[in-house]
């Protein structure tokens, strides 16, 4: 997946690089799911999106959540996102349900897309695990508006925890959305394997969902053709070697040379480079800190680099790195990368 800016950005009176919005309407949409729709306070178009674009919000405590936009993307007036409760999460979703109200005033970022849609596919099939409906759901909006072809099946535990009903029944009615609910048994709903062991050229895949579904989806389009699968994580997997840090990656001290002014800094196994950055007085814009949505990506000279995002493409890992989880992959003997800052 690759970043993408949007068109249509506006500067806000909050700062340069975010809006102020206020939250108009907080809605109940499934067991332990709220949707919060987000407008400006004056009333102002809000900046132009594409769909599978996010926001990041800003909540109290200095806590930084990113949640994908699920309202159709040629709306100007809104934003919704949605938000499952996790309990035994991070806390964010909690601080989300527990702290926000009707007519709270919020900041969250500029959008961003790092999953947009493939304009070359000529058909799409979207698949949504659980609260990964909320990226898909714009584009199914996007796509009947424009009359593409697609397909999209929506997989959660059971009726009480899918998300969006009243929206999502016309798309029911019309055979575009197919629901699946397993009663919260792995193999009990869609057979991934069955609908995707065929690819149809010109076909594209979008996926999001949670860590189960996200690795069954890739296990069953291991065999697809390169650039036609699409996904999104909305949570850092567990490291399986295919994915962030590799299996043999390691956790070494090494160094970051800034290319600008000579400057070498170390970084301990214990920190992370843009700890490290930010210590020296050398500001890196984050987000998720976790490899997830490419905020803090930096361009590097030379050094090995031991990748642990889950948001770049193979093409920008070979120029480009994540300083929040990436480090120096030391095997060959070589500590230093070389930073484009």
């Amino acid at each position: 997946m690759n970043t993408m800016t949007d068109p249509g950005m506006r500067q806000n009176a909050a700062s340069p690089a975010h809006l102020t919005l206020l939250v108009r309407q907080i809605r109940c949409e499934a067991n332990g799911i709220n949707s919060y729709e987000l407008v400006d306070p004056s009333g102002a178009e809000l900046p132009q999106v594409t769909a599978g674009a996010h926001v990041d919000v800003h909540l109290d405590g200095g806590i930084v959540r990113q949640y994908s936009l699920a309202n159709d993307p040629a709306e100007r007036h809104r934003y919704v996102i949605a938000v499952l409760r996790d309990d035994a999460g991070r806390g964010g979703s909690k601080a989300v349900h527990a702290s926000l109200k009707v007519r709270d005033l919020i900041t969250v970022s500029q959008p961003r897309n790092n999953f947009a849609i493939a304009s070359t596919a000529t058909r799409h099939l979207l698949l949504a695990g659980g609260i990964g409906l909320t990226p898909l759901k714009a584009m199914a909006h996007h796509f009947e508006r424009t009359g593409a072809d697609y397909a999209f099946h929506y997989c959660c535990k059971g009726a009480d925890f899918a998300a969006f009903s009243q929206e999502l029944a016309p798309l029911i009615e019309s055979g575009h959305l197919t629901m699946h609910f397993d009663g919260g048994k792995a193999g009990a709903g869609l057979d991934l394997c069955a609908l995707l062991k065929m690819h149809t050229a010109g076909t594209h895949l979008y996926y999001c969902g949670p860590t189960g579904f996200m690795d069954a989806c890739a296990r069953a389009t291991s065999h697809w053709p390169d650039g036609s699968v699409h996904f999104e994580h909305f949570k850092a997997p567990a490291i399986t070697g295919s994915a962030g840090a590799s299996a043999d990656s390691n956790t070494d001290d090494f160094q970051v040379q800034i290319a600008s002014t000579g400057d070498v800094l170390q970084v301990p196994e214990s920190k992370s480079i843009v700890e490290v950055l930010r210590h020296a007085g050398i500001a890196i814009e984050t987000s998720c800190e976790a490899g997830l949505c490419g905020t803090c990506k930096v361009r590097f000279i030379s050094g090995d680099v031991d990748h642990r995002d889950f948001i770049l493409s193979d093409a920008e890992h070979r120029d480009h790195l994540t300083v929040c989880v990436s480090r120096c992959s030391t095997r060959a003997g070589n500590k230093l990368l070389v930073l484009d800052l």
